[in-house]
């Protein structure tokens, strides 16, 4: 017997993203508290759900919580053709019983606003201030925003979800985010948005600075 699944949709700040709430939990609470997928295959052994996503033509982003999933979708798809095609896979999965995450998936929360115990002073105020101030607001947008790092007065962040390629992205960066922290954090001079690319430009810059200054050491 079919389960009664009722699924509400909220928009999002994003033309291109819809938050999908289905009423039940979607994530454990003991396993992640957000998952972001940019494609088919990022998601291919980690979840089915976004897998099942993924399918439908135009969906270039899943984005999942504990309480719902935000769906992305690209700029020449219409969601009055999208909609029923995504009603009809998340309910056909939640019936399913089937778990979200793949059992060996491996994959955490990636929020990263936790205080670690090797955080200095300004670190540890920035990922305060993303969590408490930031996080909830733009979560309750559909999205996301993750730490990435703090080096040179710049706070790295990277935004998921609903407000990965929203127009008004920018906008809340620079002129919410940037404008809070640098108020107060003498310390933050700016911030900057990145992106999986960008994290790997910049991991392997320092990797080479690093091979650089022991091949220094090295020398002397």
């Amino acid at each position: 017997m079919r389960r009664s699944l009722f699924i509400q949709t909220q928009s999002t700040p994003n033309p291109d993203s819809l938050k999908f709430v289905p009423g039940i939990p979607v994530l454990p609470t003991s396993t992640s508290e957000s998952l972001h997928f940019g494609s088919y295959r990022d998601a291919s052994s980690k979840s089915e759900l976004a897998v099942a996503l993924f399918r439908i033509e135009g969906v270039t982003g899943v984005f999942l919580t504990r309480d719902f999933i935000s769906v992305n979708k690209s700029s020449d798809a219409l969601w009055h053709v999208l909609k029923p095609l995504i009603f009809e896979a998340l309910t056909s999965f939640f019936d399913s019983g089937r778990p979200v995450l793949a059992a060996d998936s491996g994959v955490v929360s990636s929020a990263n606003t936790a205080i670690a115990d090797d955080d200095d002073d300004v670190v540890a105020m920035i990922k305060e201030l993303l969590e408490t101030r930031v996080r909830p607001a733009v979560q309750a947008d559909g999205g996301d925003i993750i730490y990435r790092g703090f080096s040179d007065g710049i706070v790295l962040l990277q935004m998921q979800g609903s407000c990965s390629g929203c127009p008004s992205s920018a906008v809340t960066l620079k002129k919410g985010i940037e404008r809070m922290l640098t108020h107060w954090i003498p310390e933050v001079q700016g911030v900057m948005a990145v992106d999986d690319d960008d994290l790997k430009k910049i991991n392997l810059k320092e990797f080479t600075n690093l091979e650089q200054q022991l091949e220094k050491t090295a020398k002397q």
